[in-house]
């Protein structure tokens, strides 16, 4: 999969400066890339993290290594043992340079992908390399981490909230198809933007934008001032369904189009 099919034009404009899009990117890539340090550690030592070590050697705390990918420069902690015996794959002991897995670890932690498709996405990551169960391992690490990202608590009040769909290539039972991700992007009172939530979906409708706002409703949001969304048929009911109180803005893309 190819990066230029993950972000398009839709995507990228939902963040104003290029500070803002790296961040984000930067966010998420750190979450995915330490969760499967964990799990390649957890198939190296053969007994996963609070479980009592299967021999003499166990976890050993973390070192901070910087790495670069295309989205820049980032500090990771690196799970360590007692041996040393442990060589990360995706970021080997003297290697500072990640790629190929950016865009698949943003892919990751969009609502829809289930467990088997996780796993797919893994192994096509480290290319048969490893073992099944220590795949399993790493999709076990990971797949917790996405679920309390996915689901953690929202502001109660967001000043604007931009929302849109896009179009982009995932692997589904060992083929690559178009997938709607629904992207919703909220400022908060502080001044500071966040991205709520990535779900994934066949064709953006109204209908699943209903799950969607539901989704953020349930995580605690209680009020959107203003939300930005494009000329979706049943966009503007559908928000108001969910947050009454919210005014409607069609974007400016889409209104000269």
């Amino acid at each position: 999969m190819k990066k230029e099919d993950l972000f398009d034009d839709d995507f990228l404009k939902q963040f104003k400066t290029g500070d803002e899009l790296t961040g984000f990117l930067k966010e998420i890539q750190k979450r995915g890339i330490e969760k499967m340090l964990e799990g390649e550690l957890d198939g190296h030592l053969d007994y996963e993290k609070h479980q009592k070590s299967n021999g003499g050697n166990v976890r050993n705390g973390h070192s901070k290594k910087k790495v670069r990918t295309s989205f820049g420069e980032s500090e990771i902690l690196v799970p360590r043992d007692r041996e040393a015996s442990f060589n990360p794959m995706i970021v080997p002991k003297r290697g500072s340079i990640v790629d190929g897995i950016e865009n698949v670890i943003v892919s990751l932690y969009a609502k829809g992908m289930s467990n088997s498709d996780i796993e797919e996405q893994i192994r096509e990551v480290y290319n048969f390399e490893v073992s099944t169960s220590t795949i399993s391992r790493i999709t076990e690490s990971i797949s917790g981490d996405i679920v309390a990202w996915q689901n953690r608590p929202l502001e109660p009040v967001y000043l604007i909230v931009w929302m849109d769909g896009i179009v982009f290539k995932v692997r589904e039972n060992s083929k690559v198809i178009n997938k709607t991700v629904y992207i919703a992007v909220g400022l908060r009172r502080d001044g500071k933007k966040e991205v709520l939530g990535l779900w994934l979906g066949k064709n953006e409708s109204a209908a699943f934008w209903m799950s969607v706002l539901t989704d953020i409703r349930a995580r605690g949001t209680e009020d959107i001032l203003i939300t930005a969304t494009d000329n979706l048929n049943g966009f503007t009911d559908t928000i108001k369904n969910v947050f009454p109180e919210s005014k409607t803005q069609i974007c400016v893309v889409h209104q000269i189009r």
